[in-house]
């Protein structure tokens, strides 16, 4: 029988609080201690990836109450009751399937009759035919030449993942020659984001995926319609240039103006959505359907890896439970997500995302008030640039804010230099080792402004190469990640009532229905 309690009712909570302060990072990371945690704190994950938590300020015992606190809070029993279809989503009463999208972890999910798994599959396999298609010429423009750019138009969860999943993969596809059409993203509703793609590419070889599940996300049927007029313009007719991702009641599902319609449903939130049809049109057309296949293989078996009870077994698991420890024993406020990797550019914007939105909640999932904090802020650039921005304040401010470093021991383009004995690659890679060492021991000096207090943990997801598999590992372990630490602080992970304020005032704004200082601000910006 599952319990859903408030962090602060369990006993073990209790006892890994009572551990705040226990382990001096400092200390720990120095000698040859420092070099058997690095051996001895690492869990293996799918994708060729490893965590490595040697940084972190754990030990045995900290862990051993960490493991407690995951068997009290019966953090496995609701990932199977997630799995296996239950009604997890309690502010919207729906279930939560994502992970069906990469493979079937449970028992058949069956919801009015529908194999949720085999109708996910069968968008899969539209999205895979259509793609190929594509790119064999069958579907082409109107002078029968063939499509080399594709134009993804969507905002939040229909943007923000699958972009960062093709920048990940665009040089990678280069260099194994995968890369089928180039793709580009509209978002904003400012108007300079979209004249600034339809600046840059041939709209007459352009395909554009249009992304809402609902058919009425404002943002993206206004930059649906800046896409239309420049078609328009460019005399070309729309509907022989634009598809659309929609969920099956939308008002976009059947109709005309689009080449096909492909369907997600309800029980896929936006910002879990990368690995459906949301991801995987414009990804299965940039790079094949086959490579959108392995990036799903390595997020499923990413999914199996978290039904693992023993947190040493579980990285998704054990990095939500020392972000836990970090988050409300030890009080630290953000999160510096910070990728060696430029592939990965995008990424922490994707993270910003998948875990502010999730657990930025402030009641519990049956909507009571709650008393300790949860989600952390979460920020972050790809390293080295990141070390000349906002590293100061994360080595010297005053407060600690964990980091979690992701690194690749070779680059993706086939591309390097030797320069003063070393290539571009082992400097970068010299940049994450000197950093962890940096923040974990920082450096005692006479002349305070040239001292380091240390003392600053972090962790790193390390792997080979940055491939489909590792990314979908990658992916798949940071959406465990936030629904293990959402099942901790008892919070819906999985709706996002705090972005419906705006849209609503938006909306009495553009039909002048104002008063007060609201009216004031829209006289203020000439609307």
């Amino acid at each position: 029988m599952i319990s859903w309690k408030n962090l602060n009712t369990l006993a073990s909570y209790e006892k890994l609080a009572a551990l705040k302060g226990r382990v001096n990072l400092a200390e720990a990371m120095s000698g040859e201690g420092g070099a058997k945690r690095v051996a001895e704190y690492a869990a293996p994950m799918a994708g060729g990836l490893a965590y490595n938590y040697a940084a972190k300020a754990v030990d045995g015992e900290v862990l051993d109450a960490l493991q407690a606190l995951a068997d009290e809070a019966q953090l496995t029993e609701k990932y199977d009751a997630l799995l296996g279809g239950e009604i997890i989503n309690t502010g919207e009463k729906r279930r939560v399937l994502h992970q069906l999208t990469r493979g079937q972890q449970a028992g058949a999910v069956v919801v009015d009759g529908v194999d949720k798994r085999a109708f996910y599959v069968s968008q899969q396999q539209k999205a895979a035919e259509f793609a190929r298609k594509v790119h064999s010429g069958e579907i082409a423009n109107a002078a029968g030449e063939k499509f080399t750019t594709v134009v993804q138009i969507g905002i939040g969860g229909s943007d923000l993942g699958p972009r960062a999943m093709y920048l990940a993969l665009e040089q990678w596809a280069k260099q194994n020659n995968t890369l089928k059409l180039e793709a580009r993203f509209i978002s904003n509703v400012d108007p300079d984001d979209a004249a600034s793609v339809l600046k840059s590419i041939d709209v007459a070889h352009s395909l554009f995926v249009l992304v809402s599940k609902s058919g009425t996300t404002l943002e993206t049927l206004t930059n649906e319609a800046f896409v239309k007029d420049a078609l328009k313009n460019a005399g070309l007719d729309a509907s022989k240039h634009m598809v659309a991702v929609t969920s099956e009641t939308s008002p976009l599902a059947s109709s005309s103006d689009y080449l096909a319609a492909f369907f997600m449903d309800d029980f896929i939130g936006g910002r879990y959505s990368s690995t459906s049809c949301v991801g995987g049109v414009v990804l299965s057309l940039a790079f094949g359907p086959e490579v959108f296949a392995r990036f799903l293989e390595g997020a499923a078996q990413a999914d199996a890896t978290a039904k693992e009870k023993d947190i040493r077994k579980n990285p998704a698991m054990l990095d939500a439970l020392i972000g836990v420890y970090e988050r409300n024993v030890l009080g630290y406020p953000a999160t510096a997500v910070l990728p060696y990797s430029q592939a990965l550019s995008r990424f922490p914007a994707h993270l910003q995302q998948l875990d502010m939105e999730s657990n930025g909640k402030s009641v519990n999932r049956f909507g009571e008030p709650i008393d300790y904090v949860t989600g952390p802020v979460i920020f972050g650039e790809p390293g080295t640039n990141g070390q000349h921005s906002f590293y100061q304040l994360l080595h010297q401010g005053t407060d600690i804010i964990p980091l979690q470093f992701v690194g690749f021991r070779k680059n993706q383009a086939g591309m390097d230099v030797d320069i003063q004995g070393s290539t571009s690659q082992q400097k970068l890679c010299a940049n994450v080792a000197a950093q962890i060492m940096a923040f974990a021991c920082g450096k005692a000096d006479d002349n305070p402004n040239k001292a380091f207090a240390g003392g600053r943990p972090s962790s790193i997801i390390i792997g080979d190469q940055l491939t489909p598999e590792a990314l979908g590992a990658l992916l798949s372990h940071f959406e465990n990640k936030v629904m293990f630490q959402g099942f901790c602080w008892n919070v819906n992970s999985f709706d996002q009532e705090g972005v419906q304020l705006g849209k609503v005032l938006a909306k009495r704004v553009l039909a002048h229905d104002t008063d007060g200082a609201l009216k004031a601000y829209s006289e203020l910006l000439d609307i």
